[in-house]
């Protein structure tokens, strides 16, 4: 995680602008500083590559609820850093800093200063605000009315959040860790601004909804192939239903392992409707997956990371551009001439979402499938020589 290798795959993946992460930890902060070049309003870019940075860290705060931060500058993120290290004692080691403090705490001390803020992952299982709390007003208290989004995380998308009232009112964020670099991490879920020009006020305003901009497309994970989607052991990654986890005291019949709650089982404790209430400012939600998946699932290969799949892979971007234009915009006749009809057929089934899917759980990502009657176009015609004449 490089910042010239993360704005070289941001152009591969299709990304405007990335979030640098990990803004408050020194020596990030210092690369950040030498190694990009400021280009305009909070907006740093890597010389002679066209990939926009904004500042962005993560933060647990004492409850271990994680929270994102939106940063104005690299002022004020070293101003965060020093005024944060009075309650943190790992501030200068790690890229998350784990901060004494509350949300509330949190929230009016980077209002403050310019900075948005958010619940990240807001419903995994581990470290989150519906983990630790049944409500945004509980979490946040008085400084509820200053959080300007949420972050969905990979296990929950719009349909999910909305069926919880009192997340209307906030700006939904489809992003999530990138962990590497690489592009089936990195942007496997982002967003679309309308903004006027990419500088940090129009993204703050977007977010806001002020001035006629705004978030127009979250695209995210189908929430099924999330890690912590349904009920599952953390161990065998054997799935249960809520109830019956719930009989077994969280602890796996198999195997003994510690049995998580899923976010599936979490909305529909906390949701108030059986189906999504979108208010009037909430954009589509588009389901992705990373494409060297899709194309391993074309091909019959298990392994996205095989010398095949990656060839194929970047014979598609190179040709087409980026793998967000590959998997949303190119026409498929396009792809079918450029690759395989294989690979076309099923990015095709990939957009109608006709592909089937088995949900993660535990730890465990959930993997794409093949409906019958598209794994039969799919298999390829026996030569006569596998015939025997």
């Amino acid at each position: 995680m490089e910042l010239k290798t993360i704005a070289q795959q941001a152009q591969l993946k299709g990304l405007s602008i990335v979030g640098t992460g990990d803004a408050l930890h020194p020596l990030w902060l210092n690369s950040i500083k030498s190694e990009l070049q400021k280009a305009g309003d909070g907006i740093f870019v890597y010389p002679e590559l066209r990939t926009k940075f904004v500042l962005t860290t993560e933060v647990e705060d004492k409850n271990r609820v994680h929270h994102l931060i939106l940063i104005p500058n690299e002022g004020i993120a070293e101003e965060l850093r020093i005024l944060f290290s009075k309650w943190s004692d790992d501030i200068d080691q790690e890229g998350r800093a784990s901060l004494r403090l509350g949300a509330p705490e949190i929230t009016d001390m980077v209002v403050e200063r310019g900075c948005l803020i958010g619940p990240a992952h807001a419903f995994t299982p581990w470290t989150s605000m519906y983990k630790e709390f049944n409500s945004l007003e509980e979490c946040y208290k008085d400084a509820a009315r200053k959080v300007s989004f949420l972050e969905l995380g990979l296990s929950a998308d719009t349909d999910m959040a909305d069926r919880i009232p009192e997340l209307h009112g906030l700006t939904f964020l489809s992003c999530s860790d990138a962990h590497s670099p690489w592009p089936d991490k990195l942007g496997r879920e982002f967003n679309r601004f309308e903004i006027h020009e990419v500088s940090f006020s129009e993204i703050d305003k977007a977010i806001r909804r002020q001035g006629g901009r705004k978030i127009s497309l979250n695209v995210g994970f189908d929430p099924r192939l999330g890690k912590y989607h349904r009920t599952a052991c953390t161990r065998c990654f054997k799935h249960y239903a809520l109830e019956e986890a719930q009989k077994v005291h969280w602890r796996c019949t198999e195997c003994g392992g510690l049995i998580k709650k899923g976010v599936w089982d979490r909305v529909n404790e906390l949701a108030h409707t059986e189906s999504p209430i979108h208010p009037d400012h909430r954009p589509p939600y588009l389901r992705i997956a990373p494409l060297s998946e899709v194309i391993a699932l074309a091909i019959g290969e298990s392994n996205p990371h095989t010398p095949k799949v990656q060839s194929l892979w970047e014979t598609l971007v190179s040709e087409i551009g980026d793998e967000i234009s590959v998997l949303v915009d190119a026409d498929v006749e396009t792809i079918e001439k450029i690759s395989e009809r294989r690979i076309a057929l099923v990015i095709k089934a990939f957009r109608n979402g006709n592909l089937e899917v088995v949900a993660g759980g535990g730890g465990k990502y959930g993997q794409l499938g093949l409906p019958p009657e598209l794994r039969q176009k799919l298999v390829p015609q026996k030569t006569l020589l596998e015939f025997g004449l």
